[in-house]
């Protein structure tokens, strides 16, 4: 046979298995139906196990037996997504208030006066008194204890990566995600007094900001240090003694409240360098533009798991926006997945997705919602 007679049978043969697969599902529609009269789980465990054994040894060629058995499984996945569509629909919908920021009284960021997290409460809650804080687990802590109503933390920079300690501590804390804001962030090196760039002993700055300068550091050769904010390191510098060289990653407009000597006002490694923040509230609010939601979740440490948890995203239609994994830190190498991915909390399918996951894995947690156009 030549290369069309393959490919026409390909075809033919995909017909087939498309006519196959359409009555399997309207067969599963009857499942569900089944299980929904008789108060039945959508997944059981044994059935799905005896299937894939099943098909594996009637595949008869040991090299296909996993493509077979990824092919039934994940058929078996579009199936309990249908399913779920059934039983899951008339689930009772998540109960939210709607934020207040021109009301709010008590907000809070990390750091001090000109740090980046300064701009981005500024651009949220305009200039209300506000409260600083030594560390983001002091502010996860205030909100959590309601003694902030909003919080204001970096979760993602568009040069350096995401923000770990963020997510680390979304993880720790009861609180939930309200709204993003984006910061254009514009690093400075500078120092108390003019000196050259050889002189200087070391650099001070946030560890975000220094990997965001990573480039300009290593071609003048420069030791540097992690401190809490770039606007601490700043106030560190204003405050050395004369005889330090030292200087400090900050802000432009934070190096010239402070009356610092600006030795190079370009020295981030991109020349758009934006930080995402989050604003984080105790009680879970949605914005009427929220178009974005945010979940937290474990899944088995098992082959193909994570394939079959992005499934169920490709099958209700919706667009995982960003997938982040870290430690759960108990010595087990076990990682926990921070998801965010496109749609309404309000909307049918998102409502049926949460529920879905919320029900089958060992542990999820809905962190929010908020605009992913910031």
């Amino acid at each position: 046979m030549d290369l069309s007679e393959l490919r026409s049978g390909i075809d033919s043969i995909d017909n087939q298995i498309l006519s196959l697969f359409l009555k399997r599902m309207e067969l599963c529609k009857g499942v569900a139906e089944y299980k929904r009269v008789n108060n039945l789980p959508v997944f059981q465990g044994n059935r799905e196990a005896e299937i894939i054994s099943r098909i594996k040894e009637l595949t008869g060629d040991p090299s296909l037996e996993d493509g077979t058995g990824a092919l039934f499984t994940t058929i078996m996945d579009i199936s309990k997504q249908l399913q779920n569509r059934s039983l899951l629909a008339d689930s009772p919908d998540y109960s939210f208030t709607v934020p207040d920021f021109e009301n709010a009284s008590n907000i809070g960021c990390q750091g001090t006066s000109g740090a980046n997290s300064e701009t981005a409460t500024r651009l949220l809650f305009g200039e209300k008194p506000l409260k600083f804080y030594p560390t983001f687990e002091d502010v996860f802590k205030a909100v959590e204890n309601g003694e902030l109503d909003y919080g204001v933390l970096p979760v993602h920079n568009s040069t350096a990566g995401s923000v770990t300690a963020t997510y680390d501590l979304m993880g720790k804390y009861n609180v939930y995600i309200v709204k993003t804001v984006c910061v254009e962030i514009n690093h400075c090196l500078a120092s108390k007094k003019d000196i050259p760039i050889s002189d200087i002993s070391c650099i001070y700055s946030h560890p975000q900001a220094l990997a965001q300068c990573s480039d300009y550091i290593a071609h003048h050769k420069l030791k540097t240090s992690d401190y809490s904010n770039t606007a601490t390191s700043a106030e560190l510098v204003k405050n050395s003694s004369d005889d330090e060289n030292i200087a400090c990653i900050c802000s432009k407009e934070c190096a010239e409240r402070l009356g610092l000597h600006i030795i190079s006002d370009a020295v981030s490694d991109c020349a758009v360098n934006r930080t995402k923040f989050i604003c984080i509230s105790k009680n879970l609010q949605v914005t009427d533009d929220a178009d974005t939601i945010s979940v937290m979740l474990k899944i088995p440490h098992t082959e193909g798991s994570l394939y079959r948890l992005l499934t169920k995203f490709y099958i209700n239609g919706m667009n995982l926006c960003k997938l982040e994994s870290r430690p759960v830190k108990d010595g087990s190498f076990e990682v926990m997945f921070y998801l965010d991915f496109s749609g309404r909390v309000t909307d049918k399918n998102a409502k049926i997705i949460l529920n879905d996951l919320s029900s089958s894995l060992e542990y999820f947690r809905f962190l929010g919602t908020s605009c992913e156009n910031v």
